[in-house]
This record gives structure tokens, sequence and C-alpha cells, in this order.
């Protein structure tokens, strides 16, 4: 019998979810509630311009009926990990997209992928919409310090010292490749309506580089003054970050 009562309660939250209908209204932003990997819903409908966020721990969705208005949106959080988004029937509007590009690098972490997708339906009604899983941007190089100043010499005694050279700056860092998408879809898939996106992300701007350092200088001399020294050289700036490779898109038929 407890073995029973436990095996009921592991069921019950999923049994919830497979009822569960998901609706968001015309522009507004709705989040996936994240109960777990592997979620399935009843119903999901996006009014126009409304979005759904799917979280990052999702790896799989089942989804029974979708319904994506005009400008409608699923917007897919990055990640590395693939993402199994299943529909059993699906209506699409014009400008609707199901956006799972990659995030922009920064100086702590490089630029996340566009996402890698599986993507089934078994019935599609749809008119022009988008599917966008670029890479993202590469981080900025940092700049190089600018040069500091040389000290000044005196009026009658001393030498002054030169400025020191401004630092180069660094590269910036690589575009992530955009994303790897499989769709599986019925034959009478309207692929004319289909637009993807699957560029790689820019790379990253250059590192600026950093001032040269003024020659030090005598100030408030009136008759003599020693010679000033000589300025540093300005550093130079890095090269722009390559940019990421393309990502595929497979269609599949059956």
């Amino acid at each position: 019998m407890r073995k029973l009562i436990i095996l009921a309660a592991l069921c019950c939250p999923l049994a919830a979810m497979a009822a569960a209908v998901i609706e968001v209204d015309s522009h507004n932003f709705t989040r996936l509630p994240a109960q777990g990997s592997v979620l399935q819903l009843e119903r999901v409908a996006v009014a126009d311009s409304g979005t759904l966020l799917i979280p990052a721990g999702v790896s799989e969705l089942h989804i029974g009926e979708l319904y994506l208005g005009h400008d409608a949106q699923i917007a897919i959080a990055p990640s590395n990990e693939k993402l199994l988004l299943d529909i059993g029937t699906s209506q699409i509007a014009s400008g609707a997209q199901i956006n799972a590009a990659g995030a922009p690098g920064t100086a702590q972490r490089e630029a996340v992928p566009g996402r890698t997708l599986v993507i089934r339906m078994q019935s599609v009604t749809s008119e022009p919409w988008l599917l966008d899983a670029r890479g993202g941007r590469g981080a900025a190089g940092y700049a190089g310090l600018d040069g500091a100043d040389g000290k000044p010499g005196g009026c009658t005694w001393g030498q002054a010292s030169a400025g020191h050279n401004g630092q180069d700056g660094t590269d910036g860092h690589p575009g992530a490749p955009g994303g790897q998408v499989r769709l599986e879809v019925p034959a009478d898939f309207p692929v004319e309506h289909l637009q993807a996106r699957l560029d790689g992300g820019a790379g990253g701007p250059a590192g600026s580089a950093g001032s040269a350092g003024s020659g030090g200088a005598s100030k408030g001399c009136w008759i003599y003054s020693t010679s000033a020294a000589l300025d540093g050289r300005p550093g130079l700036a890095g090269q722009p970050g390559p940019a990421g490779q393309a990502g595929s898109l497979d269609i599949v038929r059956f």
C-alpha cells in the first residue's frame, strides 16, 4: 500500500502538467513553470504579440495543441543543451516566431550558440513565420591602459622623465555558432512560409589602444627650465573577433 501511495505522489505532477493549458494574453509575457526537464501540456495559446518563455532547464516539451497569434513568440532560453519541441497540432499566424538565439558573451563568459533544436509538428497550418537560432555576439576586447605621464624636471637642475607607452588593446572574442535545427513536419508543410535565421554571432569589437603618456616638462619656471622629456608611444588597437559559423536547418518530411 505504501508503495502505491509513493507511486501516485510521483505521478501526480506529471498528470497535472499533462492536463495543463497555458494561455498568454496579447502583449503579455509569461514564463513557463519549470517543474522538471520534461514537460507535457495539453494546449498552449499565445495571443498577438505575446511571449512565452521556455526556461533553459527544459529538455523536452510536448504540446498537444499550439496556437501562435500575429507577432507572437515562443522564446527559448539560451543553453548548450538540446531541446525537443514535440507538437501535435499547430496553428501559426503571420509574424509569429520561435526564438532560440544564443546569448552574447561577457568578460566572464563566452558567447552562447543558438540552441540545438528538434522541432516535431504532426499537423501544421501556418502563415509566414520566423525561426531564429542565431549565435550570440562575442564579447569586446579589453581596452589598453593609458601610459603614465613622465615626471617633470626642475627649473635649473634635475632631468624630466619620458612618458610611458600606452598598452595594446586585446582582440575581440569570437561570435558563437548558429543553432543546429532539425524540423520534422508533414509532407504538405509550406516551406515557403518559414524564414530561418541561423547566422553565427558577430565577433566582438576590438579593444581600443591605450594613449601615450606625456613626457615630463618643467612648470612655473621664469628664466631657466630643464628640457622636456619625450612622450611615450600610443598602444595598438586589437583586432575584431571572428564571426561564428552559421548553423544548419534539416527539414525532414513524413
